[in-house]
This record gives structure tokens, sequence and C-alpha cells, in this order.
């Protein structure tokens, strides 16, 4: 993949996702739509996207019964998204019935511990020890599931990566130096991600939110 930024269109609106992605489109390598777009637009609005011509990452985080997110993963057939998201902690299970059910050209890759989430979130849900202990613990999980990789902050990555040599390694919570946090706790810039394994950058805000955004895509690039 020559261009590993994917920008976040973390947006219901169907005319700014798509007014955000045509600006953009020639400095990133993908379009993330997440949960807020699918329940607002469905698969209709999937398509849509998919004509600006770059590759879907559906960030659906699915996680249920293994059955259910089998039949779910099946009923996204008709779009083919390029990359798909369940959540690791579904168990093995899940996850094998996920990649099973999965189109032949979609990546299935597993959400490890959000980015949102530090220790002390972890401990208050019964979670021991450190992000980074439980990144690996799923990791080794969805590994051992046979799917093709996972989703983990730029914190984990390098470690995942030693592990997992061949895995298709998600980097979100991204923000370039002079960037606001916002609401990330783990968080890393494009380019120490790119540089500790990360196959593809989830960069939201820093993007979508700038004054131009295709200038903002660009800067980033450059810097990969």
């Amino acid at each position: 993949m020559t261009n590993r930024i994917f920008v976040a269109l973390d947006t219901p609106s169907l005319d700014r996702a798509r007014t955000i992605a045509q600006k953009v489109r020639h400095h990133v390598g993908g379009l993330k739509l997440g949960l807020e777009f699918f329940l607002a637009n469905g698969q209709a609005g999937v398509r849509e996207m998919a004509e600006i011509g770059l590759p879907i990452f559906l960030d659906l985080k699915l996680h249920d019964i293994p059955n259910t997110v089998a039949k779910a993963v099946q009923a996204l057939h008709p779009i083919e998204p390029a990359i798909l998201t369940v959540h690791a902690s579904g168990g093995r299970a899940m996850l094998e019935d996920a990649k099973a059910a999965a189109s032949t050209g979609t990546k299935v890759v597993a959400v490890t511990t959000l980015t949102s989430l530090d220790g002390d979130d972890l401990r208050s849900v019964g979670v021991p020890g450190d992000p980074r202990a439980q990144v690996m613990r799923l990791a080794e999980l969805a590994m051992a599931a046979g799917i093709d990789g996972v989703v983990c902050s730029g914190k984990e990555v390098e470690a995942v990566r030693a592990a997992w040599p061949k895995g298709f390694l998600v980097v979100p919570g991204v923000r370039p130096s002079d960037a606001a946090v916002g609401d990330q706790k783990r968080v890393v810039t494009p380019r120490q991600a790119a540089d500790a394994g990360a196959s593809i950058l989830v960069i939201g805000r820093p993007i979508t939110q700038a004054a131009d955004p295709d200038q903002a895509a660009r800067a980033i690039e450059a810097t990969l």
C-alpha cells in the first residue's frame, strides 16, 4: 500500500463525508467509515463513498455471539469492504467465524484495547494490568484465530509487530505533534506509528477539522 493514511470520516452526514473525501482523496490511501456513518446511511452510503475510488475501511467493531457476528459479516458481502473490524474480546470462536464469513477481499482485524482507555479504565471493568499487557494478550488470541490483524495504539504496535511479523496492524489515535489529543489517551505521531510497524494509520480530526483538509493530509503524508 503506497499511502498508509486512512482518513476517519466520523460523521453521520453523507454529504460531509463525501465532501471531505473528495478534497483529500489524492493524499490518503483509504476512507474509514464508522458506526455513526453506517447507522445513518447504511450499505447504500458505503457504496456511494466507494465510488470515490478509495478502499473502504468499515469500522463497525462487531461484538456478539459467534453466529450473530458471522451472519452480520455475511450481510456485508454486497459492499465488500477492504477492512472490517470486530472486537478481539469476543473470543476465539467469534473471531474464527467472522473471518470464515468474510468475503475473500476483506481483511478482518480485531480491536484490542480502545485508544481512549488507559490502565485505570481497564481496571474499572475488571481487566488487571496495563493496556500493553491486554493488547498483547488479545493480539496473540487474534493471531491464533487466523484473522488478518489487529487494531492497537502506536504505543503497542512495535511489540505486536515483533510477535506477529505478517499481521495487518491498524493504528488509530494518531496525532501530528502539533495537534490536539482530544479524547485519545495513548497517542503517537504518524511517523512514530509508521516506524514502529503500523500497516495503516487512521487519522481523523487533524485532517477532517482542519481549515484545509487537503493541505493537512498532504502535510501528514510528507512526514511519512
